[in-house]
């Protein structure tokens, strides 16, 4: 393996990062050719995903209100990403830390019965997130 430290530029900051890269490796596929494999391969997956297990693909929240328990956070550890808004007086707006609760309200505010089910697309930043290949302050996943 080799480790190389490599620089992530975030605007104006920029930190170091080790990246780990096998020895000898070189990407197939161009920048370009890599996104279009990739959007094919989730594409495929999250239709015979969706088929088999009577899922419907539905839109989740990526800011809540704070104090609406809606928001999990996580394992207490991790601060909210949080800030106000202009017309929304008094309150913080949180990016949403965690799912697991909305999709609860979600089940039964869609009228789900049994056998059937939904699944999302969730966007979060982790502001608390140990940065390696695998993690990212930028978090976006099925759920």
């Amino acid at each position: 393996m080799v480790h190389k430290t490599r620089l992530i530029n975030l605007g104006m900051v920029t930190i170091n990062k080790t990246l780990v890269i096998p020895n000898g490796y070189k990407s197939k596929l161009d920048l370009r050719h890599t996104e279009m494999a990739i959007n094919q391969i989730k594409n495929h997956f999250e239709g015979e995903l969706s088929s088999s297990l009577n899922l419907l693909k539905v839109s989740a929240p990526l800011l809540v209100i704070e104090d609406r328990g809606i928001n999990d956070n996580l394992n207490g550890v991790e601060r909210m990403v949080s800030f106000e808004a202009l017309d929304i007086n008094n309150k913080q707006i949180e990016i949403v830390q965690s799912l697991a609760k909305w999709k609860r309200m979600a089940l039964a505010r869609y009228g789900f019965v049994l056998g059937e089910g939904l699944y999302t697309n969730m966007i979060v930043i982790r502001r608390d997130e140990q940065l390696d290949n695998l993690h990212s302050v930028y978090v976006d996943q099925w759920d």
